[in-house]
């Protein structure tokens, strides 16, 4: 699908505030994509895709993870987890994508998980540190993006996992393989 009809689909779904952010993903997704040899338009694609559940009610993010078999028991966690199972069901069955690197890291970016592609751990990154996000620390992370995929990965896990406990949220497994996982590749802080 060609990259403007599929803007203006995503946007139809969405909302105003919601888009923009998808923008800021995708920017960020191609520039990461650019630094660290990965295709800029899977890169484009995932990105516009990553949030398209978003904006849906739970029960029908619900349905749509259930009729998959909800293979990671995402629905067994907060809801604001739901919708990227549910993406990249939609990406494959309403757009037509077919390539399993742009489903997985549509599926994924919620919660990461271990042995993330190249294009996964970009997405997953531009989320957290696309440049409208303001919270304490993204700076850190942006740095952190400059300079390593796999350290970028690792802060942002970690991060995650901080905000997490921090609220006293249930962390799914997946995060917590995702942020091990990134201690093998970037060789985490007690192994430098």
């Amino acid at each position: 699908m060609e990259s403007d009809r599929l803007k203006n689909e995503v946007a139809r779904r969405l909302p105003s505030g919601r888009y923009q952010h998808v923008l800021r993903v995708m920017e960020t997704a191609m520039i990461l994509a650019d630094r660290f040899g990965e295709n800029k338009e899977k890169a484009e694609t995932a990105a516009l895709l990553h949030d398209v559940a978003k904006a849906m009610p739970k029960e029908e993010l619900k349905r749509i993870t259930e009729a998959e078999g909800d293979p990671a028991a995402v629905l067994e966690f907060h809801h604001e987890l739901w919708h990227g199972p549910a993406g990249a069901v939609i990406a494959r069955d309403e757009f037509g994508i077919r390539d399993p690197d742009i489903l997985a890291a549509v599926r994924f970016h919620t919660t990461g998980r271990a042995g993330m592609s190249r294009l996964e751990k970009i997405i997953y990154i531009a989320d957290m540190i696309e440049p409208g996000r303001d919270f304490p620390g993204a700076g850190n992370l942006r740095a952190e993006a400059e300079r390593s995929l796999d350290a970028a990965l690792t802060a942002c896990s970690a991060h995650n996992l901080q905000y997490l406990a921090s609220v006293r949220a249930a962390i799914h497994p997946d995060t917590l393989r995702c942020y091990n996982d990134s201690l093998s590749l970037g060789k985490g802080a007690l192994n430098r």
